[in-house]
């Protein structure tokens, strides 16, 4: 399933989308608050993130979307809505990574909000959770404008899947909280945070 927003259009990772990864993976910036600067393998891209999320796809209807600018046709980064290794709950991880081109426009934001309002109207969850370090206020600040708030502080770093100091800041958005904003339709769910949606493009809202 493709999901499309006023400015980007999101699909789902592919195998032939190793060096998108990595090279965006690669600028030391993107990277400075995930793993201190340092670059992600090809090989754990294309051994571990991509099968990971095909998995997930396949099992849950959730998991990793490339972004590309709907103008240009640019690759601009990721969103990953997932199921968190270390909860049984009915929750899910948010998690967003751009070009450094890319920051700055409110695209992160865009794109979250979209698969946010999949994750609440075609999905079992009950929680869209995100986090990251304390110091990345650029990040925590996508979170506040998606409606999220502060959740817990200091958390131990086996919790996330990103994150690499030990400690982290969590923001969390609950399924009410998410519907007493907003009025969806078309709601429906098979399982465990299956995507029930027909092929093709979603168009999104702004």
């Amino acid at each position: 399933m493709d999901i499309g927003t006023p400015r980007l259009r999101l699909r789902p990772v592919a195998p032939a989308d190793v060096a998108l990864l990595g090279g965006l993976d690669s600028d030391r910036e993107v990277m400075r608050f995930v793993s201190g600067g340092a670059p992600t393998p090809d090989s754990a891209i294309a051994d571990w993130v991509i099968p990971r999320s095909q998995s997930q796809f396949r099992e849950h209807g959730t998991g990793l979307w490339v972004a590309f600018d709907r103008r240009t046709g640019r690759f601009v980064g990721w969103v990953w809505l997932r199921l968190p290794r270390h909860s049984a709950l009915p929750e899910l991880e948010l998690s967003y990574r751009l070009r450094r081109e890319s920051w700055h426009r409110g695209l992160a934001t865009e794109a979250s909000t979209a698969l946010i309002r999949v994750a609440f109207i075609a999905t079992d969850t009950e929680r869209v959770f995100a986090s990251t370090h304390p110091d990345n206020v650029r990040s925590q600040r996508v979170m506040q404008k998606l409606g999220m708030r502060l959740a817990a502080e200091n958390l131990q770093r086996e919790q996330f899947d990103d994150g690499f100091t030990g400690r982290d800041v969590e923001y969390e958005l609950l399924r009410h909280d998410w519907h007493r904003n907003h009025r969806p339709t078309g709601a429906g769910t098979t399982g465990r945070h299956r995507l029930v949606s027909p092929p093709g493009t979603v168009e999104m809202p702004a």
